[in-house]
């Protein structure tokens, strides 16, 4: 299940992080390590602080976009604190590891870490399911990129040993996965924008907060299947009324 898991870092701005967190990761089991548009390569800073886990650095991958990066999971989680302009479901590390746990069983998982600088963005943190807090020290919360990736990653063991002796409850559904949301997202602003229940000029919250919506019931694929077709039917009678007004 610890192969499910991909740690994904955004933006990263110092090599020696990038080394220092792919030996967070092995130290816990985990693996698959990537990269979205890092402003500082894999170097040989990073493989002297990976002390060992450069394997994980030699297959990093390197994307263009946290898009791209989570379209195949079906589980996102991003580590931040919280959206200071719109709540979104939160768990704590510890939750985390054991959501990680019943969901890695059947389907990929990642876990997102922002820049060193000012973490993720809004639109970053809106392609999450859950946001991941660690409740540090409010006097003294800074938290350096590598230890917070060790944090998460030792929670995500802990829950994984749990299954040794205990095999965890996995989950039976079958949930859409990031890439297949953000088709019915586009799918959804279409149609909206067609009936005129969003202006284009004015389009407000409506897209951010059904994401957040979405997100936290977690979409099933044959409940998909069920809201592509009302969307087709509400395009089909946009589209005659649109002829009927001409």
């Amino acid at each position: 299940m610890l192969d499910q898991i991909k740690v994904i870092l955004v933006g990263t701005t110092h090599s020696g992080n990038i080394g220092s967190a792919a030996r967070a990761m092995k130290t816990m089991g985990l693996s698959n390590l990537v990269l979205v548009q890092p402003k500082a390569e894999i170097d040989g800073k990073s493989i002297a602080l990976a002390a060992g886990a450069s394997d994980i650095l030699k297959n990093t991958q390197i994307v263009d976009s946290l898009e791209q990066a989570i379209s195949d999971c079906q589980l996102v989680m991003a580590c931040s604190a919280r959206n200071r302009t719109l709540d979104w479901p939160v768990l704590t590390p510890r939750e985390s590891g054991r959501q990680t746990m019943a969901e890695a069983a059947k389907g990929k998982v990642a876990i997102i870490f922002g820049r060193e600088s000012n973490g993720l963005s809004n639109e970053e943190l809106q392609l999450a399911n859950y946001h991941v807090c660690i409740e540090a020290n409010p006097e003294y919360s800074s938290l350096n990129l590598a230890q917070a990736v060790q944090i998460l990653c030792y929670e995500m063991r802990c829950a994984y040993l749990e299954t040794v002796d205990k095999p965890v409850v996995e989950s039976e559904v079958d949930y859409v996965d990031s890439e297949g949301m953000e088709r019915f997202y586009t799918h959804l602003e279409q149609s909206l924008l067609k009936t005129g229940f969003i202006v284009k000029a004015h389009p407000g919250q409506v897209m951010n907060k059904l994401r957040r919506l979405f997100n936290r019931i977690r979409v099933e694929a044959p409940e998909m299947n069920i809201l592509r077709g009302i969307l087709s039917s509400i395009d089909r009678t946009a589209r005659g009324q649109t002829r009927v007004d001409k």
